[in-house]
């Protein structure tokens, strides 16, 4: 697959939103840096909104970032 620059941003932004665990965390951190240059339409829904590309890339992240979260925490699906 081919990933353009703005896959990449978008799909990153929406993983950090998604899964940031507050103000104090480096995920908030990276999100703010990204929303210093990337700020999402008003229509925009998350991961419903990403390209399949971006949909790749943010998979990519949840999966990379599985064995740190289920190591240090229990993962809370019913939020």
């Amino acid at each position: 697959m081919y990933y353009d620059r703005f896959d990449i941003i978008e799909a990153h932004y929406s993983f950090y939103v998604d899964y940031h665990s507050g103000q104090g965390s480096e995920f908030y951190e990276r999100q703010c840096k990204i929303s210093d240059y990337y700020k999402p339409s008003i229509n925009w829904n998350g991961y419903d909104s990403l390209t399949n590309n971006g949909q790749d890339i943010y998979d990519q992240l949840v999966n990379i970032h599985e064995y740190t979260w289920t190591s240090i925490q229990e993962i809370d699906h019913d939020f």
